[in-house]
């Protein structure tokens, strides 16, 4: 199978021409690839935490599904092991609509025979691309007082994951009360 292009290739935030129609004629893109993201959602949803932990983009970009099923995986393993299956609540806050595309060209003997170059170049889907913008949360982690500083290692790692700098805020949640 082929290697992955590098991440270069699909760095900018651009909008091409992906047409996805519900009459599989107008389509220009046939089938979508399947999404490796396993999850958006970890640990306890329906608790009530005291403290919200933000992961912050400070630039435009796009991130592949790979590589926030990656992330995923090893800030929820911190997670866990830090706080237990129910300390926690994190959600992934970008999801990846975009649909990347490659035109394959052929090189070596008898490509000439295979390859129309860039007549027809419009590509085939090889993967899917989230399109995050600078100031978007890409993901949040709500925890307790004790379980702050477990959660922005969490964070810490998650950042490592995928490209681009991101910044972690920490706010506190106001309790709801509810007066009669």
């Amino acid at each position: 199978m082929a290697r992955l292009r590098k991440f270069a290739a699909y760095r900018k935030v651009e909008r091409p021409y992906t047409r996805i129609s519900k009459f599989r004629k107008k389509s220009f893109i046939r089938s979508s690839p399947n999404l490796k993201i396993v999850r958006f959602e970890m640990g306890d949803p329906k608790k009530e935490f005291n403290y919200t932990l933000e992961l912050v983009s400070k630039s435009d970009l796009q991130i592949r599904h790979d590589a926030i099923e990656s992330a995923r995986q090893t800030s929820n393993r911190v997670l866990e092991k830090g706080l237990g299956k129910m300390g926690y609540f994190m959600k992934i806050m970008i999801y990846p609509f975009h649909i990347l595309r490659e035109n394959p060209l052929a090189s070596g003997a008898g490509a000439d025979r295979m390859s129309t170059g860039m007549k027809k170049s419009f590509g085939k889907p090889i993967g899917a691309a989230a399109q995050v913008r600078k100031g978007q949360k890409v993901c949040i982690v709500r925890v307790n007082k004790e379980g702050i500083e477990i959660a922005k290692n969490a964070l810490k790692r998650f950042s490592k994951k995928i490209p681009n700098s991101y910044s972690i805020v920490v706010k506190e949640n106001k309790p709801v009360t509810i007066s009669k």
